[in-house]
């Protein structure tokens, strides 16, 4: 079977890698926009979680925020990122509980080792972890 691909511009990637290591003892997150599997903008936002070494809560006001906007530019859900700050770059038990978004790819980024942050993409319906693979590039 073909692993299904995720498409995103080499400059949000890499403004993705920088919110997460903005803060690397704690998980980040925020949500990837664009069209037909290809991404074109980044939202970070807020992870509100009493724990946020250990898992992320997205704050609501912003996530309603963000999806006011892609309404207003066209935009779809194409992906909901978070970092691990010791874990590897796979979905957790919460991860899987919290994949409400079957349509959406779920990017884990792993900061185990920040000078060489790892950045793997999963598709999660149903509790099924699919991985997708994750091109970047400039167009």
């Amino acid at each position: 079977m073909r692993k299904s691909k995720l498409w995103i511009k080499r400059e949000i990637y890499e403004e993705l890698l920088r919110h997460c290591l903005r803060d690397p003892i704690k998980e980040v997150c925020g949500i990837l926009a664009g069209r037909d599997k290809r991404i074109e903008k980044i939202f970070p936002l807020t992870n509100i979680s009493d724990s946020p070494k250990l898992c992320y809560h997205i704050d609501p006001k912003e996530q309603l925020g963000v999806f006011k906007e892609l309404r207003r530019q066209e935009l779809e859900l194409t992906a909901i990122y978070h970092s691990h700050v010791d874990s590897p770059a796979y979905p957790s038990a919460k991860d899987i509980e919290l994949a409400f978004y079957p349509e959406s790819s779920y990017i884990i980024v792993s900061l185990s080792d920040p000078k060489a942050p790892v950045a793997r993409s999963f598709r999660i319906v149903e509790g099924k972890i699919e991985e997708e693979e994750l091109k970047i590039g400039d167009s």
